[in-house]
């Protein structure tokens, strides 16, 4: 339902060798005038200053090989991209992201192969019997566990949130399937990108977390990829439908959109300050209840139509299945990064959705759909190579003056703390004083 390297190696610094050699120190030999070949003595001094001026060029040239070696400002650039994106952090976060986006693409695949092979529409029965597996594990788990609060304390202390969390998850996943039969697949799929600027202001004001100009910038080159998407699905000729009712149709996006962040701000409060199976376990419970009501109300008739058939109980299981376990990792996921990371890391599931449709609904192909799964993927990079930075609380200032009523007190808190100083006077006009 939610960042690892190595620091480029620095280069080696170079140091100028130092040439001292001087002439006339030292004591010199002089050749005898009797030697055959003594006029050549100035000669051999200047061979003898060949070492030293060979040795001066040796260290001018040890400047300019130091200064190939180094590297050029374009190359230390990318070692410094390199170093900071290419993580093990970043990495496993994206494969983590990716997986839960393959979870989402199997509930899209088998809801859409129940809808058009089938004509089964049943989204509240397929999320009430993912709940009832949460019931089935986590709430059990939780139930019988004997570290932390109790079942019961959880009950006591903190059921109606659960229960507003529960309503929340609950009726985010209907408003949104719901909202396929009003409006298009364009719009949804635009204005579903509008849960992710409410889920980083909630986190904003709830979890206190602070971005950096660079996950705006992150965000927006995400929002761009969905773009890139939408349009690659207008020029494959996807948008065969327009909706009996557009406005209704985009006022059910908006509000599914808000719940699922309003849904995720409080798993990532409750899975990073109490406890992963408290979260599954109470959604699980609470879930169970309000789906089951609606299912009741909303879709008897829809699944008493249904022609059961052991092919479309293979659907309804592989649907369960890729809910369940995207419901059991996504706090796994949220707890390492956070749960805007995670919403821009699942904008890739409609395209894994697109390239199976390929296959299984004959979909055209269009190469903008490996663009904007570039440019979503470049985004989401960009926005886990910088962690977000948590704010602390402000302290309540101290007044500066007391006032009366507070001097007051205080004046009555000292007299509690210091020593009782009783006076008494003598008739000798002396002074004695003594303390409790």
């Amino acid at each position: 339902m939610p960042r690892l390297g190595a620091a480029p190696r620095r280069a080696q610094s170079w140091v100028r060798p130092l040439a001292k050699g001087k002439l006339g120190q030292g004591r010199q030999a002089t050749l005898p005038s009797s030697f055959p070949h003594g006029g050549q003595g100035a000669a051999g001094q200047r061979r003898a200053m060949e070492p030293a001026g060979a040795g001066a060029e040796a260290g001018a040239e040890a400047p300019q090989e130091a200064a190939a070696a180094a590297p050029s400002p374009r190359r230390r650039l990318l070692a410094q991209l390199g170093a900071k994106l290419c993580t093990w952090h970043i990495l496993k976060t994206i494969l983590l992201g990716q997986m839960l986006s393959l979870f989402i693409c199997g509930t899209a695949v088998t809801s859409q192969y129940l809808a058009e092979q089938y004509q089964v529409n049943t989204p509240m029965l397929q999320s009430f019997i993912n709940y009832f597996l949460l019931l089935l594990v986590y709430t059990t788990i939780l139930a019988f566990r004997t570290d932390g609060d109790s079942f019961l304390q959880i009950l006591k202390q903190r059921w109606w949130k659960y229960l507003f969390l529960g309503l929340a998850d609950v009726e985010a996943n209907y408003t949104i399937v719901k909202a396929y039969q009003y409006t298009t697949l364009t719009s949804v799929q635009l204005l579903d990108c509008f849960g992710i600027p409410v889920l980083m202001a909630l986190s904003w004001f709830i979890l206190r977390a602070r971005y950096r100009l660079i996950h705006f910038i992150a965000v927006a080159v995400c929002l761009l990829g969905v773009g890139t998407m939408v349009g690659a699905d207008i020029l494959a000729g996807r948008q065969d439908s327009e909706g009996s009712d557009v406005v209704i149709g985009d006022v059910l996006v908006l509000l599914g959109a808000s719940l699922y962040a309003i849904s995720n701000v409080s798993e990532e409060y409750i899975v990073k300050n109490l406890s992963r199976v408290e979260f599954l376990g109470m959604v699980g419970l609470f879930g169970t209840i309000i789906s089951g009501l609606q299912l009741a109300i909303v879709e008897h008739r829809d699944i008493m139509r249904i022609q059961w058939n052991w092919k479309i109980a293979l659907l309804f299981a592989v649907f369960a299945l890729c809910m369940f376990g995207l419901y059991s990792f996504m706090p796994v996921v949220i707890k390492v990064t956070s749960a805007t990371s995670v919403n821009l890391g699942i904008l890739t599931a409609d395209l894994y959705s697109l390239f199976f449709g390929l296959f299984l609904f004959y979909y055209k192909f269009s190469g903008l759909y490996i663009l904007s799964f570039v440019i979503i993927m470049v985004g989401f990079i960009l926005y886990c190579s910088t962690p977000t930075r948590t704010a602390e609380p402000t302290a309540v200032p101290q007044p500066r003056s007391t006032g009366l009523d507070n001097a007051g007190l205080k004046l009555e808190e000292n007299d509690s703390q210091t020593p009782a100083v009783t006076v008494q006077f003598t008739r000798e006009e002396s002074v004695v004083v003594s303390t409790d």
